[in-house]
């Protein structure tokens, strides 16, 4: 249960013909590593055109979630689309067989739960959420600098870990985007310690690195390394891996929670894992 929701039920996969329609054929083609010299985030609908104001979602929508609504966008797909109490981000063959949502989510997963809990249930939901493995600092006085801060595909776990669950249903997928973005950050007085007074104000997308796609939990094993023994700690997961001891605990939590890891035992290194069979 994340924040009073019951995201992680189960639910039987649906279309509105009752035909299973897989996720390339609504999703369309990736596009691995392209610079976007030139980002133009949609500014109306394309296709049929909502019944309610078309601004609703997008006056608080940032730069970099603007642009990646506008990199996954295809023609005849509707923005900003009002289901229930809910506004979705782009609704593909919008109550057509193989409807698909994608929801766009540049914040914490933990904020979707009751969204999601309310529509997978009946609708194909891809969710994308964008990784910085790369960020420039903008602030006025200062030089544009790189920040010292890269984030990578196991950062993922960051999320995860408030709904492990989270690719347990079978309507829903995720695409992890690593990205380089522009930063623009304003001096604030009040701003929290440890920011050093500045607060971000905006995020530009500059380039997408590449795209994971994950359509099921068990997608996730692909993130571990080819050398792990086969009953293992953390530490050996940080020392054979790309990642670091938190980011390994994050994600023998994950695992845990979504049976892919089973706990064998306990050493003077920590909890023994092995991948579940």
């Amino acid at each position: 249960m994340v924040g009073g929701s019951t995201f992680s039920t189960r639910a039987a996969s649906c279309s509105a013909s009752g035909e299973a329609v897989s996720w390339s054929a609504v999703t369309g083609p990736f596009y691995p590593a392209n610079r976007l010299d030139r980002i133009t985030p949609p500014s109306s609908p394309i296709g049929s055109t909502p019944a309610v104001d078309p601004h609703i979602g997008t006056l608080n929508e940032g730069s970099l979630h603007a642009a990646l609504k506008d990199h996954y966008a295809q023609p005849g797909d509707r923005f900003e689309v009002p289901l229930r109490r809910f506004v979705i981000d782009i609704a593909r063959r919008w109550e057509e067989p193989g409807e698909l949502f994608i929801e766009i989510q540049t914040s914490s997963f933990g904020s979707m739960g009751n969204k999601l809990d309310h529509i997978l249930g009946e609708h194909r939901v891809l969710l994308v959420h964008p990784i910085a493995v790369r960020t420039r600092l903008e602030r006025d006085g200062n030089k544009p600098r790189w920040s010292p801060k890269r984030g990578s595909i196991y950062s993922l776990f960051e999320e995860l870990v408030s709904m492990p669950t989270l690719l347990d249903h079978p309507n829903l997928a995720l695409d992890i985007v690593l990205v380089e973005v522009t930063k623009r950050q304003e001096h604030d007085p009040r701003a929290r310690r440890g920011r050093g007074g500045w607060r971000t104000v905006d995020r530009r997308l500059e380039a997408i690195v590449e795209t994971h796609r994950f359509d099921d939990v068990s997608d996730l094993t692909t993130l571990l390394p080819d050398n792990l023994p086969p009953t293992f700690t953390t530490a050996d997961l940080a020392a054979s891996g790309q990642m670091s001891r938190d980011e390994a605990q994050r994600l023998a939590y994950c695992f845990r929670a979504a049976n892919l890891f089973d706990q064998v035992g306990r050493t003077r290194k920590g909890i023994e894992y092995r991948l579940s069979s």
